[in-house]
């Protein structure tokens, strides 16, 4: 099983749709999904994601399924140098200033992030993911995902940046913390992600790239670093 974990193409977040060049990215998108022969399409239930995954929908012939856990956690704020971000944007400084460093099984008792609010969203998060990867046959049992049925399904998941970061600590078993200060989907990005199998009874998800935007730059867009560093970030309201 192959899945494709996408951030929606560029943005206008006033109107929650898709910008000019979001527009162009997402017809590259779609041509590039459409030569990768994906067999499911699911998007989030924002207006952005879905106008992305339309665009793929009208190059595959496959159907959207919209899907309200794939939406970023945008309810979760935290306050720096005095303006408003989202959780999964906490400066790298104060994750990595933490000793030790947050850990894949202690992260949610660490501050800033023991916060209930934080726990819950993560176990949603994580139920809803092991409930998609089940029903293609792979059952997580710890770290691992257990056989029950080899698919070579190919899924692609258009999304929001913070439900990519999501999906790369659940599937590779980081600590998410260090996954919001240490990765950045570009809008459009394609993220793809093998569930790599050495024998008949488990599989192991593998990262064979992450944020790519190379059909962007094949069709002459320059990608838009949308939510990166202070002086390119939008306000949150």
């Amino acid at each position: 099983m192959r899945l494709y974990v996408i951030r929606h193409a560029d943005p206008d977040l006033t109107a929650d749709r898709l910008t000019p060049q979001g527009e162009r990215e997402a017809d590259a998108l779609a041509t590039r999904l459409a030569a990768e022969r994906i067999d499911q399409l699911y998007c989030s239930v924002t207006g952005r994601s879905l106008a992305t995954a339309e665009r793929v929908a009208k190059h595959t012939g496959l159907a959207v399924t919209q899907a309200r856990w794939l939406n970023e956690p945008g309810y979760l704020r935290v306050e720096q140098a005095g303006r408003t971000y989202m959780i999964w944007d906490t400066f790298g400084e104060t994750v990595r200033g933490l000793s030790p460093l947050p850990a894949r099984e202690e992260w949610l008792r660490t501050p800033p992030f023991d916060a209930p609010a934080i726990s819950s969203m993560w176990a949603e998060f994580t139920a809803r993911c092991d409930e998609l990867t089940a029903a293609h046959g792979y059952v997580r049992e710890g770290a691992r995902y257990r056989i029950e049925h080899a698919s070579d399904a190919r899924i692609a998941i258009v999304a929001h940046n913070g439900t990519v970061l999501l999906f790369l600590a659940h599937l590779l078993a980081l600590p998410l913390p260090l996954v919001w200060c240490g990765f950045y989907a570009w809008p459009a990005s394609v993220t793809t992600i093998h569930f790599e199998e050495h024998s008949d009874a488990w599989a192991v998800p593998r990262a064979l790239c992450v944020a790519d935007t190379s059909h962007l730059r094949a069709a002459g867009l320059e990608p838009q670093p949308r939510g990166m560093g202070a002086g390119l970030y939008e306000p949150y309201r």
